[in-house]
């Protein structure tokens, strides 16, 4: 009788050795949420060409922008001496209210990778010193915590790869390093948050196994969240204006004289080629992940067919718009939710009483 009481005590109220897995779900869900709209950011940011507006990096006093209009004048200046205001934006005869408007977008994008850092931190010390981290689970958090530092220096190196007279844009490289890991981060908080709803509604369950399925899914994704991020760092989204075709054909002329890898990452045409043919396999493989998560959850199935349905038809008018800004970002912020899904899709196919 007394092992039988002690399986339904809520893990809300079971004391400081059984935590509070479900504050902590809601808490990193939260996270997870603004990581999105960081994303969708991220996108504006570099759709408006506004990366290089700020060419150091100040972790602390950055975050204050500047003040008054010689404070404006010594950014724009700075501005001036690299290569895309010397070869783009300065012939195409930029002004200080021209340049204030990029600014604004790559410091609110920095303002808010602070504020994330903000709010995983302090909540992680607080639940920390409370005692309300279920066993087993401080090790993930830090992992997200250096995640999140990681993310941080990782959007550094991609804006210093473009701080040269020389580049007109960031490594398309390291644009892919830095939203990847953002979206591995957000699969993470999603993945994390799930196990602990589980363990709050199930006493003792264990965290959910990543299967065979699962990992075939996420490769496959993998590929086409690279593709599309060396698509929007090439500007190779504007190599076709239609669709299904290209150039009047399927496969596009593209540049073999490096040899067929190089082509395959750095040119436009068959980069935009294999991100806009790669989403139907990636689309299969969504596919079969859904109808298997169905008989777990018939909502999590219909978030992921609608999450590539929607990405899919966001995608074509992309390109039909000649990547018009809002629609860009939104097929962006959809892919976060894309990644979102799928790993809500993986875990219930992954869990153990």
């Amino acid at each position: 009788m007394e092992r039988e009481i002690d399986t339904q005590t809520s893990p809300e109220t079971a004391g400081p050795a059984h935590g509070n897995p479900a504050a902590l779900a809601r808490w990193l869900l939260a996270v997870a949420a603004v990581i999105v709209v960081m994303v969708i950011v991220g996108g504006i940011t570099r759709l408006t060409e506004s990366g290089l507006s700020i060419t150091e990096w100040k972790p602390v006093t950055g975050a204050i922008p500047p003040l008054n209009e010689a404070q404006w004048q010594a950014e724009f200046d700075a501005y001036k001496q690299i290569g895309e205001y010397q070869q783009v934006s300065g012939p195409a005869g930029m002004t200080l209210a021209d340049y204030k408007f990029i600014y604004f977008w790559e410091w609110f994008h920095r303002l808010l990778g602070r504020f994330i850092g903000l709010i995983y931190a302090l909540p992680l010390a607080w639940y920390w010193v409370r005692g309300a981290i279920p066993a087993g689970y401080k090790p993930r958090l830090l992992a997200l915590l250096a995640l999140g530092a990681l993310q941080g220096t990782f959007g550094w190196y991609m804006v210093r790869s473009g701080l040269s007279a020389e580049m007109t844009d960031v490594s398309h490289f390291w644009l892919s390093i830095h939203l990847l890991t953002a979206l591995f981060t957000l699969a993470g908080l999603i993945w994390t948050a799930l196990d602990l709803r589980r363990l709050a509604q199930i006493p003792g369950a264990r965290p959910a196994r990543f299967t065979g399925l699962a990992l075939i899914v996420s490769l496959i994704l993998f590929i086409q969240l690279l593709l599309g991020a060396w698509v929007a760092g090439l500007n190779a989204g504007l190599a076709s204006d239609s669709w299904p075709l290209m150039q009047g054909r399927i496969i596009p002329e593209f540049d073999q004289s490096k040899g067929l890898f190089w082509a395959a990452t750095h040119d436009p045409y068959l980069l935009h080629f294999l991100h806009r043919w790669w989403a139907w396999i990636a689309v299969a493989a969504l596919i079969v992940l859904a109808r298997r998560v169905r008989a777990f959850d018939r909502r999590a199935s219909i978030a992921i067919h609608s999450a590539f349905g929607t990405q899919i038809i966001l995608g074509i008018v992309t390109v039909w718009t000649g990547v018009a800004l809002w629609v860009a970002v939104a097929h962006q912020g959809v892919g976060a939710l894309l990644v979102a899904a799928t790993a809500w899709g993986a875990h219930l196919i992954g869990r153990k009483a």
